[in-house]
């Protein structure tokens, strides 16, 4: 299987997974879209750059404080949440949910399916 269709496969099982779930998207460390699935219209080109620099934050803020390997990053709004994981070195996997999503199913979920994305890398 190539490795675009292995990521998709992975995007698509995630959605079925958490199905309220408004998109998830790969993006690479650089901040271009890889794989994305989204249902809610969002541009996924301007949502991999702003993925790749919150996690990019992330990482220095956990390197400056010691605190060990950037993991994820969580937001919150009124309408909505976008969680970002770390997808080993290369890419970060970005999850937009609304607010009535249950986070914990969402995290893990998303976790595992970040590590696969990871390890595809």
């Amino acid at each position: 299987m190539a490795k675009h269709e292995a990521l998709k496969t992975q995007l698509d099982n995630l959605r079925e997974a958490v199905p309220e779930l408004k998109g998830v998207l790969v993006a690479s460390a650089e901040g271009l879209p890889v794989a994305h699935s989204m249902s809610n219209g969002t541009d996924p080109n301007r949502l991999a750059a702003m993925a790749a620099a919150a996690s990019s934050l992330g990482r220095r803020i956990s390197e400056a404080l010691a605190t060990g390997t950037f993991q994820e990053v969580s937001i919150r709004s009124d309408d909505g949440m976008l969680f970002l994981y770390s997808a080993g070195g290369k890419a970060v996997l970005a999850v937009l949910g609304p607010n009535t999503a249950n986070a914990g199913l969402i995290h893990l979920e998303a976790r595992n399916t970040a590590k696969e994305v990871g390890d595809l890398f």
